[in-house]
């Protein structure tokens, strides 16, 4: 049994607030100098540019990528031999996270109640916590600071079994193309299949956390990525103001479902795709 203080939760925590909100993760500038490589609009390589200027000087200067630094999403896979101490887990996390956005001068965007009084929490907790029990004495954390430019551009559809593949694709490109430039493309799409409708929504925002670069390990859902990517950039949406660079990466997790459905739910990302990981 291994033992961790709650305090090392919250450090680590907040300094990942404060990398994920200033150090755009290497895939993701990669795959946008990638896009500007290919860019077939004038007017989308000037977009292309000053995104990436952006991030660099972000990078350089310790700053927000985005004014809107997101709402935090904590991925949390536990140990099943590690004891915390010194208080209660989500605790530290949340305290970490109003440390984080606090000392790292980050917009705070949250409201405590969503409909009658929204009145903003000031610190931009609470954060929204998953969290999964595996094997060893490991802590490993994944942050995503989801903003909502594009996260009110997502989409569920709840389809069933003989909408198949090509029904799928449909509904991802209908989300797609209503959504149209508002996301603030070009985007990373993550796509969850199956489980519940809420599973399937869960799914896709842990896709973003994958690398842009690393592909499904299925291969049929690693074809499916392509297809769609290839796809979403035959749109024309491009960066913000047209043009051939709308996706930088389709990202598909899956799981088992009922025989009756076949949940999809698309969440998009714009390019400011802020995630950030540490292993305790």
């Amino acid at each position: 049994m291994r033992t961790i203080n709650v305090e090392t939760i919250t450090n680590v925590v907040a300094q990942m607030c404060k990398n994920a909100a200033y150090y755009l993760p290497e895939d993701v500038y990669d795959a946008l100098k990638a896009g500007r490589e290919t860019e077939q609009s004038p007017v989308g390589c000037v977009v292309l540019d000053q995104i990436i200027k952006n991030a660099e000087i972000a990078k350089e200067e310790d700053r927000p990528i985005c004014q809107d630094t997101g709402y935090t999403l904590v991925f949390l896979e536990v140990g099943q031999d590690v004891h915390f101490e010194g208080g209660a887990l989500e605790d530290a996390i949340q305290a970490g996270v109003a440390k984080g956005y606090t000392e790292g001068y980050l917009r705070k965007s949250v409201v405590a109640e969503p409909l009658f009084n929204r009145k903003n929490t000031g610190n931009n907790t609470p954060a929204i916590i998953y969290t999964r029990i595996v094997p060893g004495d490991k802590v490993k954390i994944d942050m995503e600071l989801k903003g909502f430019g594009s996260e009110n551009k997502s989409g569920l559809k709840m389809l069933v079994p003989a909408d198949g593949v090509e029904g799928v694709k449909n509904a991802v490109m209908d989300i797609i193309k209503k959504a149209g430039p508002n996301p603030c493309p070009p985007m990373v799409v993550g796509i969850g299949i199956g489980g519940t409708m809420d599973y399937a929504a869960f799914l896709s925002k842990k896709a973003l956390l994958r690398n842009t670069k690393v592909r499904n390990e299925h291969p049929d859902y690693a074809k499916l990525e392509t297809e769609l990517f290839e796809m979403i950039n035959k749109t024309g949406i491009g960066p913000q103001l047209g043009g051939t660079t709308t996706a930088l990466a389709v990202n598909i997790e899956w799981a088992a479902t009922h025989i009756a459905g076949l949940p999809v739910a698309v969440t998009i990302c714009c390019h400011a795709s802020r995630h950030a990981e540490e292993v305790i």
